[in-house]
Order: structure tokens, then C-alpha cells, then sequence
């Protein structure tokens, strides 16, 4: 009798066949995943790229130069016959009133007495302070009426603008011509200011020749004009010949701001156009608008040594002097002047569009790879540019793409910046 097959808890024999195949297959397989690991290791990783999106909005185009602002008008104060000038003690930045503030003590010793010719020049001098005195006061009556008809020509356009029956364009050209003819007419009134002042010198003179004061007084110099002492030319003691400047007077209020461009630029840049003036020390920019592109170039030597042919161009500043009352004149101002803006244009960052040949192209990110794309540029500010061609509003676009991103290349996009 078997006893193997009476014992029914004997286990029955192992196939050793079957255990013997997967001992076959353990190398097999800790190869391939040897192999796997080796792939994924050297498998290129994405490469990290810092991305812009393309967007609609507002664009301009602008010319950053840097100025200086100066009092516009200003009047130097002449000693107006010879004598002994007595010490100024006026400072810079002192108020002075038209007419009651006295500048300078001139002593003259009777020397100012006046012959029959001199006399005669007296009295010729008093008649053509009268002459231009009286064409300031017609200049003021043109200037005040010119004024007049463009501030109603304005509010008209203001009210026609809320209604939308003109351009913003022909808003801006009436504001320009409202701002310009107020200034036109604030100079006018300084001229016969200075015209009376001149005819008060001259009627002095033609008084003080025929010896009505004594010879031992003094002759007064008082301000042309009311505002501050600009700056002192001369203040000591000494002998001065007629027509020798002594002090430098003005309205530091009435200010502008006169920035020095490249003539190529210069040719961009027309009347009226608006104007960002930064770091000038205060916590916002000034508004102004160009009143003028000065006709005349000058040569200027730039700091590397190369000449440059520059002009000037001259700002109003469009804000109260409430907003910049510490600026006073010859300070350095920082200024943007727009050639051109739109409110509404397709534009992408600038440092995502590089030229290739004379093509320029973007790489559009296509979900985590980069694409070449060609597109057509317009304006730019420097941080964005224009798009005519080649991409649509919520493309995103890498941003300054170096050596290693090329057509075709899987990307990771880390920041994702505004510009």
C-alpha cells in the first residue's frame, strides 16, 4: 500500500518549472526599470521662462529728455545813470511789490544834472516810454479778447464733448488754444507792467535833470513788478555806468519748463502736445503741453563725447501752482513728451518680440511649448509694443528669451508679468 496516498495532509510536490521562469525573468525586468530610470533622468526638463500675456488698452508713444524749468518773464534791473551804488542787501527769493519796493540807492552827486542836450534826450526817452506803454496796453486789449473768445470757444467744446459730437482730438485743440491765449494774455499784462515801469524811470531821469530833487539825494530804484528777487548781479558797493545790471526780478509762479531734445525727435513732437513732468521732487508728475518747438538747433557735446544737434522745446505747466509750490526756477525736471497715444490698441510686452533677419517674431506658448510666431509691430513706449499682425488678445508670449528657447522647445512658465 502507498503511503503517500494514505496520508491525505502530505502537501503535493512543487512545480519547479514555473518557479524556475520568473527567476528567469528577475533581470529582465530590473533591467527595464534600470532603463526607465535612465531615460527619466536624462529626459530634457522644461525650461523655466517668465511670460507676458498680450492685451488691449491704452498706448503712447513718448520722447524722455530731461529740462529745466525758468521764470517766463522775468526783467533784469539796470542802474539807469551813472553814479555810486550803495550796498543791496536783498536776497534771493525776497517779495518785492511793483512800484513801492526799493532795489538800489544810486547817488550820483549832481552829475546827473543835464545839459540842453541831454535834456533834449530826456525828454525824447519819456516820449517813446509813453509810445510803448501805450502799444503794451493795445497788445493787453488783443491778447485779453483773444483770451476771451477761445475760453468760450472751450467751454463750448467741453459741453459738445460730454454730448459726444466731437473728436477728443478737437476737445484737445480747443483746450490748447484756451491755454495758450491765457498765457499770451498773462505776458501782455507783464509788458505794460514794465511799460509803465520804464516810463516812471524815464519821467524820473527827465525830473531828476532839471534839478528838482537836491544833488545830495539819492536816486531810488524801485521793482518793476511784483514777485521775488531772482537773483542778485551785483551787490556790493561800487561805481556803476548807466545801464549796469544790478538785480534780476520775476514771478517764480509763473514758470515753464524748457527741454532740451534731439533734432530728430524734435520733428515728432508738435504744438500742444501733452507732456509727464517727473522727478522734479515731488510725489506726482506735472501736466503740461508744448507751446513751442523752437525753429533753431544747437550743437551740444553728450557726455561720451559726441556732438549732437538739440533743440528746445518749452512747456506750460497745465496744473495750479498749488501742486508745485516749491519749485522755483532753473530746477531740473524729467520730461515725457507724447508723440503719439491711442486709448485702445492690441500691444504686447516689448522684451517678448525680438527681429529675426528682417522679420520679427514671439514665441506664443502652445500649453508647454514654445512656438515661433511671426507678427508686425507698431508704436512702442519702451515696455510695450504695438501688435498689427501675429497675435490676439490673450496670447501669452515668453519674455526675454534667451539662447536655450527655440521652436518646438517645452517650457515652464514661472512668473507671469504684466509687461
Amino acid at each position: 500500500m502507498n503511503k503517500n496516498a494514505a496520508n491525505p495532509t502530505t502537501p503535493p510536490p512543487r512545480d519547479r518549472s514555473s518557479a524556475g521562469r520568473w527567476t528567469q525573468r528577475l533581470p529582465w525586468l530590473g533591467g527595464a526599470v534600470l532603463a526607465s530610470l535612465i531615460v527619466i533622468g536624462l529626459w530634457p526638463k522644461p525650461l523655466p521662462v517668465e511670460a507676458g500675456v498680450v492685451s488691449r488698452g491704452p498706448l503712447s508713444e513718448t520722447v524722455n529728455e530731461e529740462g529745466m524749468t525758468r521764470v517766463k518773464n522775468r526783467y533784469v534791473v539796470s542802474a539807469p545813470m551813472a553814479g555810486q551804488l550803495r550796498r543791496i542787501d536783498w536776497k534771493a527769493g525776497a517779495e518785492v511789490i511793483a512800484g513801492r519796493t526799493p532795489l538800489a540807492l544810486l547817488e550820483t552827486a549832481g552829475a546827473d544834472l543835464l545839459d540842453a542836450r541831454g535834456q533834449a534826450q530826456a525828454d525824447a526817452r519819456v516820449r517813446g516810454a509813453e509810445a510803448a506803454r501805450e502799444g503794451a496796453v493795445a497788445q493787453r486789449a488783443r491778447a485779453d479778447a483773444a483770451a476771451k473768445l477761445y475760453t468760450t470757444d472751450f467751454d463750448r467744446m467741453q459741453r459738445l464733448l460730454e454730448q459726444k459730437a466731437i473728436s477728443v482730438q478737437e476737445f484737445d485743440g480747443a483746450q490748447m488754444r484756451a491755454g495758450t491765449s491765457a498765457q499770451e494774455a498773462r505776458a501782455a499784462e507783464f509788458a505794460v507792467k514794465v511799460a509803465e515801469f520804464e516810463l516812471e524811470q524815464a519821467r524820473a531821469l527827465q525830473m531828476r535833470g532839471q534839478a528838482t530833487g537836491g544833488p545830495g539825494e539819492a536816486f531810488v530804484v524801485t521793482s518793476p513788478i511784483s514777485g521775488r528777487v531772482l537773483r542778485v548781479l551785483q551787490e556790493s558797493s561800487r561805481v556803476v555806468p548807466a545801464g549796469f545790471p544790478l538785480l534780476e526780478v520775476g514771478d517764480p509762479g509763473d514758470s515753464e519748463a524748457r527741454i532740451e531734445v534731439l533734432s530728430r525727435d524734435a520733428v515728432a513732437i508738435q504744438p500742444g502736445a501733452r507732456v509727464f513732468l517727473e522727478k522734479w521732487g515731488g510725489a506726482a508728475p506735472l501736466n503740461g503741453r508744448v507751446r513751442v518747438v523752437e525753429p533753431s538747433a544747437f550743437t551740444k557735446i553728450s557726455a561720451l563725447g559726441v556732438e549732437e544737434q538739440r533743440v528746445y522745446v518749452v512747456v506750460d505747466f497745465t496744473d495750479p501752482i498749488e501742486r508745485r509750490p516749491s519749485l522755483g526756477d532753473a530746477y531740473r525736471v524729467e520730461a515725457r513728451i507724447v508723440t503719439w497715444e491711442s486709448a485702445n490698441v492690441l500691444k504686447a510686452p516689448a522684451g517678448a518680440l525680438f527681429q529675426r533677419g528682417q522679420a520679427w517674431q514671439a514665441y506664443v506658448l502652445d500649453g508647454g511649448t514654445a512656438r515661433a510666431r511671426n507678427v508686425k509691430i507698431g508704436h512702442s513706449d519702451g515696455l510695450e509694443t504695438e501688435i498689427l499682425e501675429g497675435l490676439q488678445a490673450g496670447d501669452r508670449v515668453v519674455v526675454y528669451p534667451g539662447d536655450q528657447i527655440a521652436d518646438g522647445v517645452r517650457v515652464k512658465p514661472m512668473v507671469v508679468s504684466d509687461r
